[in-house]
């Protein structure tokens, strides 16, 4: 698609008055003739022009800022018909404007000319009889002058009426609060009127003329036949060719009067710059389309990153922990599952024991380094473990550290409190037959319960046991506590796994515990989710350890929050990772026997 474009100007009219509302009525007059180029009748003009239809292409006319320039554009397949469509219809605009102008003059001219070529014919028939003296003559001249001042006398009538007419207007005016519209309509009324006066200023001289011409010819029809006669008559034939001059003469300049107001009150419109046949297309143009696209498909996706990442209320990072949750975190753990692993073996074990030398048993063994710290104050022999909700890792927490503290020379026990949805026997491939509801029920005692895991021979583990109808009330009964009270003697360290926070079950366990570790996953717990069971912690007095942010991914260098020990720690050309059991020993990769996953 070619676009070609030109440029027109729009004078305006000569008036002695240049105020705000000949302002307005000047802007009205250009809008109007902008939208004259596309109407049907115009279109059809410039097809009769060129020979083909340009209804269907596409022109758009605007007026450049306050200017009286108008720009013209059109568009069309072919470059050569852009620029001929575009040259035509300026021409034929301007055709248009000639004849709309016309039409205000086209009455009051043909009456002028009328007028003149009357008093012409008079004139050369009265010269003609001067010396005839015909009385058949005057007679005719009488008829003639008498239909004259018949057609003079409406004239002025009706005039003399519109006049009325529109001064009641006029005076009606200035009481109103007046409208765009209104004030139109006044500006065209005062027009109309100085026009109406102005004929009528015209035609009453013109009127008294012919009034003295039909005196003079009734005198002269009445004069009687004697040798005074042929005198008298010649005086007045005499007298009414020169009556009949004046109206000549009056006529000839009310015509050029009109034809000077309709220059000076028509506005012209002139080309200024013709249209060029345009070189370059402006549609396609694939590399500014490619550019255009490429930025809104930026800032559509920058959109749509910004609503998502304001619309996301999960904890991501440290500072969100601390400004949502008001807590201390403790633990950051990254995510167990390696990828390769089967997911039906991948939560077989501790992770800890299997690969104790990795990032995620040293982040552990840091957690049980802030444990260490809380219980220098208090004493902290009872843990207990939950989350916010389901699936955040809560029994992978509750193990592994279970695991980690056994390996610092105590006596430690895992006990699995979740009476609803039990995980730690799964995680440990431990059985499941005897647990902690049997021991709730009185059925059997603690060392029937107690069990040793296979691959961690420190630890100990009372698993759930068969699922109670009301786990609730068993958890918060005088038998936990007492229950709870032989495990202290018994052990040095307690971890407790319990349901997510959603239920009671943590809470009414926490206010009887020494402390609670509560677990998130970043990117996926909500902070209102997370948020309310602390309430309810509070509450009931539960000692808040901290927050635990669990699983969280390794391509997500940010939840790290500056803490670098899940990454392999360089020195030189080669990698280490930190031991567990020394801060100051450090192995080289290659020597740590690893298997395939690692």
């Amino acid at each position: 698609m070619y676009q070609a474009n030109t440029r027109f100007v729009i004078l305006r009219a000569v008036t002695t008055a240049y105020d705000y509302y000949a302002y307005i009525d000047y802007q009205q007059q250009i809008q109007t003739y902008t939208k004259l180029l596309s109407t049907d009748a115009l279109l059809g003009q410039a097809s009769e022009t060129l020979g083909y239809s340009v209804r269907g292409v596409l022109a758009n006319a605007s007026q450049i800022g306050d200017m009286q320039f108008v720009r013209l554009s059109v568009t069309h397949s072919d470059a050569v018909k852009a620029a001929e469509i575009a040259n035509v219809l300026v021409k034929v605009l301007i055709d248009q404007n000639e004849q709309l102008q016309s039409v205000r003059y086209e009455a009051t001219e043909r009456n002028l000319q009328q007028r003149v070529d009357q008093a012409l014919e008079e004139i050369e028939l009265l010269q003609s009889k001067i010396d005839q003296l015909s009385s058949v003559s005057v007679k005719e001249q009488l008829e003639q002058v008498e239909s004259e001042i018949t057609e003079l006398q409406d004239q002025i009538i009706n005039l003399e009426t519109q006049i009325n007419d529109l001064d009641t207007q006029i005076k009606a005016f200035t009481s109103l609060l007046a409208t765009e519209e209104q004030i139109a309509q006044h500006e065209t009324n005062q027009a109309q009127l100085a026009e109406l006066k102005a004929q009528l200023n015209q035609l009453t001289p013109v009127l008294s003329l012919y009034q003295q011409i039909y005196t003079n010819l009734t005198v002269l029809g009445r004069s009687p036949d004697n040798s005074l006669s042929s005198s008298i008559e010649l005086s007045q034939l005499q007298t009414n060719l020169n009556l009949y001059q004046q109206i000549y003469v009056n006529s000839i300049s009310s015509l050029e009067a009109l034809n000077l107001a309709r220059a000076q009150n028509a506005p012209n419109v002139i080309q200024v710059e013709p249209t060029r046949v345009p070189r370059s297309p402006i549609s396609p143009r694939p590399f500014q389309t490619a550019a255009l696209f490429g930025v809104i498909s930026l800032l559509a996706i920058s959109m749509i990153v910004f609503l998502v990442e304001y619309l996301d209320d999960t904890i991501k990072t440290l500072e969100d922990v601390k400004q949502v949750l008001g807590l201390p975190v403790i633990g950051l753990v990254a995510d167990m599952d390696s990828g390769r692993s089967t997911h039906k073996n991948r939560n077989k074990g501790s992770f800890v024991a299997k690969q104790p030398r990795s990032p995620i048993s040293k982040a552990f063994r840091s957690m049980r380094t802030s444990l260490e710290f809380f219980s220098v104050d208090q004493k902290l022999q009872t843990i207990v473990v939950t989350s916010s909700g389901p699936e955040e890792g809560k029994t992978t927490i509750a193990s592994n550290l279970a695991v980690i503290l056994s390996g610092s020379n105590k006596s430690v026990l895992l006990m699995d409190a979740d009476l609803r949805r039990p995980n730690v026997h799964q995680r440990l491939n431990i059985s499941n037959r005897a647990g902690l509801s049997d021991l709730l029920r009185g059925k059997l005692k603690l060392e029937d319960v107690l069990q040793i895991a296979t691959e961690i021979p420190f630890l100990n583990v009372i698993t759930s046991g068969g699922l109670p109808p009301n786990p609730s009330e068993l958890l918060g009964s005088q038998r936990m506590e007492k229950i709870l009270t032989d495990l202290r003697a018994c052990f040095d360290m307690i971890v407790i796994d319990t349901p997510p926070a959603i239920v009671t079950d943590a809470q009414i366990l926490a206010s009887k515990t020494d402390g609670l570790i509560y677990v998130i996953r970043p990117g996926k717990t909500r902070a209102l989710i997370a948020k309310t069971p602390l309430e309810e912690f509070n509450r009931v007095g539960v000692n808040l350890l901290g927050v635990v942010m669990n699983r969280i991914p390794h391509n997500r260098g940010y939840y790290y929050g500056g803490f670098e020990y899940y990454s392999p720690t360089i020195y030189g050309s080669e990698k280490y990772y930190m031991d567990g059991q020394s801060e100051d020993l450090f192995i080289p990769l290659q020597e740590i026997e690893t298997d395939t996953d690692e």
